[in-house]
């Protein structure tokens, strides 16, 4: 078993080719245990990951490593006509024991095997462990090719992968992507009280809630990413934030205010300057001094104005500068806020009347059940078929955009009505302000695409009355995810998404649920669909 040690990072710097620069100077210490990774997508979390593993070189610093590395990527790609002990990377063991077994075999046999001599009973009971028993239950399996395997499958068979070597730090960049809630539960057993390192990035807050500790990384305006741990799970690392918020806000509102003193008292100072200057000039005028006597009080008067305006001038500065100083600590985690009333349906008007799924009024429908019970294909099929009131479909790709074109066109084509104002005006609200409308879609980070799409549906003319979602929180950020569910609560119509992201569905407060779960007595290929409230 691993055993416990801490992860060291030493004033590493990594800079891309092109020069601009992620980490500057980075120092943190991963101890013992399970440590989440969070941030915005884009600000360095797999490329750390990539770091830490080695596949990407730092100019300047270092990683120490207590012992065994383990790395589960997020972009796994495995040959579907690789068997099971292949990805498993025991094969090499496995035919040494059969030639030990035949009594063909060579020194070098019992050299692969070393003290693996159980390699396949332990292989088998990882596999089971991840709920894989099933499909690979016995040691013939390990023979069975990789493509008989679902996506999710295949992912929990990479993770045996990496903990049947019992690495001593482990890696795991977005595990629970693509993964229903039994095989979640699965993966959460699995690293939960992980005796080594353990870092996983990941938007899962289920999972975020099991960790020991919360590593933030995040970018700054200089383009330069900074980490900052948190002890404790994503519960006590909001309510740090959300703390540490308040106080930046009552601290910008303090200087503000300080701003705003400072300057009416520098106004202040020069109109007495002035009414001096004014005074000095007319006593200058009427000659009722000596010349030089005049002469000396004018440069007095002159000094002491001079060094009265600087003090003020000074002050006006530093309160300018305090000022910028709290509004940095400020994070610009922006909300969507927007009004959607033409998206409104009415207690009893029928919007949906499929043969599977009857919609009434703007009930809000949680389809759910594993990988593999039809959840993508219903919806498919609804799409296909439509609707009574408009409605819109947003797929796991988010590919409903001309991908050349920029987010402002793209809301145009489905908006014909709505003038150029209009329309810049709704995706400000959906936080694209000024320039970043005229940004061309194919350029935009994973969270920008989703602001794009839920603007392009919900900004549709007609309104939609009907949203159909497909996965809609896979690959995001939290602040993305946070963003979705804002839109949505805006939403007045009915709507329909299949999930497995249970806070994600909580949010959104469904009104009642679809399980498309296969029961024992149903064909696989026919799932039972049992509705709840």
């Amino acid at each position: 078993m691993p055993h416990s040690s801490s992860l060291l990072v030493s004033n590493l710097t990594f800079t891309w080719p092109d020069g601009d620069p992620v980490f500057d100077a980075l120092s943190v210490t991963f101890p013992s245990g399970t440590t989440g990774l969070i941030g915005s997508n884009g600000a360095g979390k797999s490329t750390l990951l990539k770091l830490l593993a080695g596949e990407s070189t730092p100019q300047h610093g270092s990683i120490s490593l207590p012992g065994v590395l383990g790395y589960l990527r997020q972009d796994i790609a495995l040959d579907p006509d690789v068997p099971v002990d292949s990805v498993l990377a025991i094969d090499s063991i496995r035919n040494a024991l059969h030639r030990i077994e035949s009594g063909i075999s060579t020194e070098d046999d019992f050299t692969v095997v070393g003290s693996a001599w159980d390699i396949e009973e332990r292989a088998l009971a990882l596999l089971d462990k991840l709920g894989l028993g099933t499909i690979v239950g016995s040691i013939d399996d390990l023979d069975r090719r990789v493509g008989t395997l679902s996506g999710g499958e295949a992912m929990l068979l990479a993770l045996t992968a990496q903990l049947l070597v019992e690495p001593d730090v482990l890696l795991l960049d977005e595990p629970t992507n693509n993964l229903d809630q039994v095989a979640r539960e699965r993966l959460y057993s699995a690293v939960q009280g992980y005796a080594g390192v353990l870092i996983v990035c990941t938007h899962d807050l289920e999972l975020l809630e099991r960790v020991d500790s919360i590593a933030e990384v995040r970018a700054e305006r200089s383009g330069i990413s900074r980490l900052r741990m948190f002890g404790g799970n994503y519960q006590h690392y909001r309510s740090v934030v959300d703390a540490e918020q308040d106080a930046a806000r009552a601290t910008i509102r303090d200087a503000k205010n300080d701003v705003r003193k400072q300057e009416r008292e520098l106004i202040d100072t020069r109109i007495k300057l002035d009414r001096r200057l004014r005074y000095g000039k007319k006593m200058e005028e009427q000659k009722r001094e000596p010349k030089i006597i005049m002469g000396a009080r004018k440069r007095a008067a002159q000094e002491s104005a001079g060094k009265l305006r600087g003090t003020h001038t000074d002050r006006v500065d530093d309160a300018r500068s305090s000022l910028s100083a709290a509004e940095d600590l400020l994070r610009d985690d922006r909300e969507i806020r927007v009004d959607l009333p033409a998206t409104k349906v009415h207690p009893g008007q029928v919007v949906l009347a499929h043969e599977d799924v009857h919609i009434v009024g703007p009930e809000r429908i949680a389809l759910i059940g594993p990988n593999g019970s039809g959840k993508t294909t219903l919806l498919r099929s609804l799409h296909a078929a439509g609707a009574e009131v408009p409605w819109k479909y947003l797929p796991q790709r988010l590919d409903v955009f001309d991908e050349s074109r920029t987010v402002a066109e793209n809301v145009a084509d489905v908006a014909p009505h709505a003038t150029a104002e209009q329309i810049r005006g709704q995706l400000a609200r959906f936080l694209f302000r000024g320039s970043d409308a005229d940004a061309v879609v194919a350029t935009l980070s994973g969270g920008e695409r989703l602001r794009a799409a839920l603007a392009r549906i919900l900004l549709a003319d007609p309104a939609p009355k009907l949203l159909m979602l497909d996965e809609p929180t896979n690959n995001l950020d939290i602040a993305s995810r946070h963003h979705l569910i804002e839109a949505l609560e805006t939403f007045e119509g009915a709507l329909i998404v299949a999930s497995h992201d249970r806070p994600f569905l909580d949010a959104i407060a469904p009104t009642r649920a679809i399980d498309l779960t296969p029961t024992a007595e149903s064909a696989e290929e026919t799932p039972t669909r049992r509705d709840s409230m």
